[in-house]
């Protein structure tokens, strides 16, 4: 009988040994940011290279990025030198036709049917605690809307918004949730 306690008392500390070693982090944001290394970020103020868009694009990505960041994560904005740092610029702004519709008239010229406005942000991140997570990419997204029943000036603002938010969501999984 003791021999049989004795075996299944090991193996119970076994098990349990070997689930204690398998640990797996979890985060309500997906994040993989080690607190205790990493503590500050900056975002440096992003530039419109792409010579379209509302007057103040960048300055609407650079705080929309700088918001989400800290609602997402423990750490603390800095001005400079943040353990993350991010930068970038607009690289692109362009709004193109993406589906003709025809007038079934001859005498007039087939119409762009849905309208497309697409964004692309260039970032540079540098995690300087940690430089193999470093990266620089493009992040893109679009959004479509119909030019027969609305104007790019009427639904421009909630576009880029929507945009943003998207692009933010993707620079944040690239960077910290490193995914």
């Amino acid at each position: 009988m003791r021999s049989t306690n004795k075996l299944t008392f090991f193996t119970l500390g076994l098990i349990f040994f070997l689930f204690q070693s398998c640990s797996v982090k979890y985060s309500f944001t997906g994040t993989n940011i080690d607190y205790n290394q990493v503590k500050t970020f900056t975002v440096e103020n992003f530039f419109n290279d792409s010579g379209g868009g509302p007057a103040n694009i960048e300055q609407r990505f650079t705080e929309a990025l700088k918001e989400y960041y800290q609602r997402n994560t423990q750490l603390e904005l800095v001005r400079s030198n943040g353990n993350l740092q991010l930068m970038g610029a607009i690289s692109r702004y362009t709004v193109s036709p993406q589906a003709a519709v025809s007038s079934n008239d001859p005498n007039l010229p087939d119409r762009a049917g849905t309208m497309r406005l697409t964004i692309v942000v260039e970032v540079e991140y540098i995690n300087t605690t940690n430089e193999e997570e470093n990266l620089k990419r493009g992040f893109t997204f679009f959004q479509d809307y119909d030019p027969r029943t609305t104007t790019l000036l009427d639904a421009e603002d909630e576009m880029v918004d929507e945009i943003f938010t998207t692009i933010i969501q993707d620079i944040f999984t690239a960077t910290v949730a490193n995914w």
